[in-house]
């Protein structure tokens, strides 16, 4: 068994597209922040270094916990981590530490992950009513869109 990088797979999550394009955004994001000033270092570097590992590392640990519930959870947290990176990287514009063609196809690779983890979310959810969630503008409760 090999995984798309042509190694050797030991584990069921190495298998998936999802984790496959991971991987990928934690190179993309490492390449865009080794430029970033070094007294960012601690401040926004280290945020988008965490954030984006933990978007594999979540699919890679939801995998290990044994049920489709579980894996859904640790999905809808690699998905607040990839969220996360792309506020990190919108700051990062908006700070002028990224130029907008350096940074869109990062963004881009967000928006495909993004969409494969919803789909994959929405194919593991067992059937039924979507969590509610708080409308805080109007005070009513609504159905969590995915």
């Amino acid at each position: 068994m090999s995984n798309a990088q042509g190694g050797e797979a030991f584990f069921g999550f190495e298998q998936r597209e999802v984790y496959q394009r991971a991987l990928g955004l934690v190179v993309e994001v490492y390449g865009s922040v080794e430029n970033l000033p070094s007294d960012e270092r601690f401040g926004l570097t280290g945020q988008l270094e965490r954030a984006v590992n933990l978007v594999a590392f979540n699919i890679a640990e939801g995998k290990g916990r044994g049920s489709d519930r579980d894996f859904v959870r640790f999905l809808y947290q690699s998905r607040g981590s990839l969220l996360e990176t792309v506020c990190g990287l919108q700051i990062g514009l908006r700070w002028k530490f990224f130029t907008r063609e350096k940074v869109k196809p990062t963004l881009e690779i967000c928006r495909e992950l993004n969409s494969r983890l919803n789909a994959l979310i929405t194919c593991l959810e067992p059937a039924g009513p979507r969590p509610r969630t708080l409308d805080l503008r109007r005070g009513e409760a609504h159905a969590h869109p995915l």
